[in-house]
This record gives C-alpha cells, structure tokens and sequence, in this order.
C-alpha cells in the first residue's frame, strides 16, 4: 500500500527547528545539470541483503564515470559510519535513516549529480517517502528481486550464518520483513542476470537523461 500523501506531507512539513527559511539560489538547477551534461536523478537500489546492491552500485558508477558523468554512490554500510552511525535497526531507525539519505539525495540531484543509493530500505512507505522527498521524476527505483535462497548462498558479509546461530535477532527476509515493490522503474534477478547485464538495464533507464 502507497502512504498516504497527506501522512507524507505531515512527515515533510516536520521541523523541530524554529524560525529557518529556505534561501533560494540564484543559480537554477538546471543551470547546473547543463554544465555537467545530464538530467540528474537517484537509482534506488533496494532488495535483501545479499541481493548485490553495492556490487552493482559501485560498478555502475564505474560505468557512468567512464562515460565522463559525474556520480556517487550512497552505500548503506558506508551511510551508517557517518551520517546514520547514531542509528539503530529498529523499523523508526530505518526509517530516519532513509529520510536522511534521501534528503542527501536530493541535495545532490539539486547540484546537477546523478546518485545510486544502496539500501535494503525494506518499508513500501519508507521507499515511497524517498520518492516524495527526490522528486518523483528523479526518482528510479530498482528492485533486486534476488531470491532469499541465493542471497543466503552468497552471504558476503556472514550475516545470515549470524541470523542461523541466532547472533542478529531482526533481520530483513528472514526475521523482519520485506515489503516487495509494487510496480518498480526496474527489477534485476542478480541471480539470473550478470553484473554487466544488470548494468545494461539500467543504463537503459539512465541513457535518455545523459547528453
């Protein structure tokens, strides 16, 4: 189910802050993706740990780079040593962590950049926030539909041996749930498809934006 977009624009109009004005560039954003030759937007990676969002996001950022585009990945391990390090797992943690990645997000949109976000982001209504806070035309969300067998074969990081000895108690696919996208700009089986066809795919999605 979609949030609501009256609950969404309770939780944009939040502020704890008082008496802060947004200052209006005089630069316009599409000043900025002139000068840098593309329409910026924000790949969302989501899918289970395991999945291959980092893989594919650092690797598609490769490929944007070589193609003289700047871009920056937001990778959801790397977000939680600075920006997040005072979040937990919790499903209110989470959901700040998103809000906070998607605020970044834009921001980087709004500087004329394209960005990749690696997360797990395992909420429809926290997916649909980042998608209300980017811009909805900015905003590509891709879902790696990875089975749940194959992400607990890879197991890179060991965390689902650490789920089976019972060391993690809440964790996405397993103990906590997945809220599957409903209709994605992009869905990639990584264990189907080979990290350069997934990047094909998407670059599908990107080709038109670049100049």
């Amino acid at each position: 189910m979609k949030m609501d977009k009256k609950l969404t624009d309770q939780i944009l109009e939040q502020h704890v802050s008082q008496d802060v004005t947004w200052q209006q560039s005089k630069v316009h954003a599409e000043e900025r993706a002139n000068l840098l030759h593309v329409e910026p937007a924000t790949v969302w990676l989501t899918g289970l740990s395991g999945s291959g969002k980092s893989t594919l996001a650092f690797e598609l950022e490769r490929r944007l780079i070589a193609g003289g585009h700047l871009v920056y990945v937001l990778d959801g391990d790397n977000i939680r040593h600075g920006l997040s390090r005072d979040l937990g797992f919790s499903p209110q943690d989470r959901t700040e962590n998103i809000r906070r990645v998607a605020e970044v997000a834009k921001l980087f949109n709004e500087a004329g950049m394209l960005i990749i976000t690696s997360f797990i982001s395992p909420y429809r209504e926290d997916r649909e926030l980042a998608r209300a806070i980017i811009g909805r035309e900015r905003f590509i969300e891709t879902y790696l539909c990875t089975s749940l067998q194959v992400c607990e074969q890879r197991d890179p990081k060991g965390l689902y041996q650490k789920v089976r000895d019972g060391k993690i108690q809440e964790f996405t696919g397993i103990s906590a749930p997945y809220e599957i996208p409903e209709s994605p700009e992009v869905t990639l089986d990584t264990g189907r498809l080979s990290i350069t066809e997934s990047v094909a795919c998407i670059m599908q999605q990107l080709t038109p934006r670049l100049h």
